[in-house]
């Protein structure tokens, strides 16, 4: 296998790779970005809980 034919990808290789890049970055922040709003999600739980608990005492 020649694999600068491959890396080359028969001339559309500005396409493909910054497809398959851009691919990759959208896959990571689908992960990325639920992860940091469930951290925030539970942190304002946690702190209106506390909060709701004082407010009965």
């Amino acid at each position: 296998m020649n694999w600068s034919r491959f890396f080359a990808m028969g001339g559309f290789a500005v396409y493909v790779w910054s497809a398959y890049g851009f691919a990759a970055v959208v896959l990571t922040l689908n992960v990325v970005i639920p992860l940091r709003q469930r951290k925030t999600i539970l942190k304002r739980i946690s702190r209106f809980l506390r909060f709701d608990q004082g407010d009965q005492s």
